[in-house]
């Protein structure tokens, strides 16, 4: 990257906390946070879902969901089951759904350089079956949100 003109002397100008990227990552501080938001892209919306699919305690769990509805990514959804009392599901926000090119970033690049080449899961879209992938691009191009999307086991994956 390059800097214009005015910001070309680093010495002269900080942002400092202003950072959007340090904000983000003060959000998405722990890697329960993190899974909490992967499980909901992927659909998990029960409090008993989250600990059994992000592999962490049920009071972890708590903390993420509270970290991100305070932060409006998630919401909370009342459901009840027949013969149970109401109980509060979790699902995304506009925000919550606004990270889904940040989510499959990080999972392209961990499929590239962290998984010889045999990641576990694929994504591609829905109706074609074409490959989804987060691109930096200046050319305005088609936004897809993560009900457009679909998971795939990729065969070539061996757990190691």
């Amino acid at each position: 990257m390059n800097f214009e003109e005015r910001l070309s002397d680093r010495e002269a100008w900080s942002i400092g906390d202003g950072c959007s990227a340090g904000r983000v990552l003060d959000l998405l501080s722990t890697k329960t946070v993190f899974l909490v938001v992967r499980e909901c892209l992927y659909g998990t919306t029960r409090f008993d879902d989250f600990v059994a699919r992000v592999g962490t305690s049920a009071p972890a769990v708590s903390r993420a969901l509270k970290q991100l509805k305070a932060a409006g990514v998630v919401e909370s959804v009342p459901y009840r089951e027949p013969g149970n009392r109401a109980r509060d599901g979790y699902r995304l926000t506009r925000a919550g759904e606004d990270l889904l090119p940040v989510f499959l970033s990080l999972m392209q690049w961990g499929d590239k350089y962290l998984q010889d080449g045999r990641p576990p899961l694929s994504f591609v879209e829905a109706g074609t079956g074409r490959p989804v992938q987060a691109r930096v691009t200046a050319e305005p191009a088609p936004e897809a949100i993560s009900d457009d999307i679909e998971i795939r086991l990729n065969p070539a994956w061996r757990r190691g």
